[in-house]
């Protein structure tokens, strides 16, 4: 994409779990980090019980230009990214 101000780089496609990439190039000002997507036991509470699930999860990394925005928007932001993608509806 020409003139973009944000990079989507999906280091799992090759099987890495998590990577932190680093090299902005302008005029973009971040790069999201997408590792690996693989099943993982997690617990999560349903109608206030605690209960042991078999999801689907990746990490995320958020690379930022702390001269274009500040830690406090980029951690909101991903915050956000996550809660987004943890609700998505299930097919």
């Amino acid at each position: 994409m020409k003139g973009g101000t944000f990079t989507i780089s999906n280091h799992g496609v090759s099987g890495s779990l998590f990577a932190s990439p680093i090299i902005i190039n302008q005029p973009q000002s971040a790069i999201l980090g997408v590792g690996k997507l693989e099943k993982r036991v997690v617990v999560r509470e349903v109608d206030g019980i605690d209960s042991i699930q078999i999801r689907p999860m990746a990490y995320v990394s958020l690379t930022i230009d702390h001269r274009v925005v500040d830690g406090h928007q980029t951690n909101a932001w991903l915050t956000r990214f996550v809660e987004v993608m943890e609700s998505w509806p299930a097919e």
